[in-house]
């Protein structure tokens, strides 16, 4: 399927000295400077705020990678961010997660007992993405599972992750 331009134009990578520090610390963490960080050039401070945010919860956060893999795909499913997903089935490979989990968390419907961390951790996705104000039982659930830091990182994955979707559909912005 073929997609437009994004709402916002890409920064070509190079054509900015202005922008080459910021262009280079968003190599060296991504490996790359993706169509998602182009747009993001367009406002350096948001760019560098945003690598710094997003480095820190996908690359220092306490959040075991596969149950953060579960998260961020299960976000984009569930806000219609293909780009989001496409782009994050590798990392959830190889954290550990195989195909048939990905192939069920593409079902907006997918659920399982939440006295498993995966159940747990897709609720918390479902209850913080759709209605924003997650149950007190299911926080309760939360934290007794899992320590003080790590409910704090899983939580602002959550939120971080619906952040990324959001700019992806809103702005158009494809891989």
């Amino acid at each position: 399927m073929a997609h437009g331009a994004p709402r916002v134009p890409p920064v070509v990578p190079g054509t900015d000295p202005a922008l080459r520090l910021i262009e280079g610390r968003i190599q060296a963490e991504r490996g790359r400077i993706s169509p998602l960080y182009q747009v993001l050039l367009n406002s350096p401070p948001l760019a560098e705020g945003w690598e710094a945010l997003l480095t820190a919860i996908r690359n220092r956060s306490g959040v075991p990678a596969d149950l953060r893999e579960i998260v961020i795909l299960r976000v984009a499913v569930l806000n219609r961010a293909p780009y989001e997903f496409d782009a994050h089935v590798p990392h959830a490979r190889r954290a550990g997660v195989d195909d048939a989990m990905i192939e069920s968390l593409r079902d907006p419907g997918f659920a399982r007992a939440i006295d498993d961390p995966i159940g747990l951790v897709v609720a918390l996705t479902d209850a913080m993405t759709r209605d924003v104000h997650p149950p007190e039982a299911l926080m309760a659930q939360v934290t007794q599972r899992f320590d003080a830091r790590t409910t704090l990182e899983l939580v602002a994955t959550v939120a971080a992750y619906n952040m990324v979707s959001r700019l992806l559909v809103a702005l158009e912005i494809h891989g």
